[in-house]
């Protein structure tokens, strides 16, 4: 069976895709889809302080 011209899910997509998710700790990855396609992946990563990390009066 032939492969479709243009398949919204490629090998170069679900492995981005993994290395994005096992990155990241705390935060968020998105896709952007145009047209059925996936044309952007975002990760986004929060860095989470402990309480010695804070410093007095350094409100955000």
């Amino acid at each position: 069976m032939a492969k479709p011209i243009h398949d919204p899910w490629s090998v170069d997509l679900e492995r981005l895709l993994r290395e994005a998710l096992q990155k990241i700790r705390f935060g968020t990855v998105t896709l952007v889809i145009q047209d059925g396609v996936v044309i952007q992946v975002d990760r986004s990563e929060k860095i989470r302080l402990g309480r010695q990390g804070h410093m007095h009066g350094s409100g955000i």
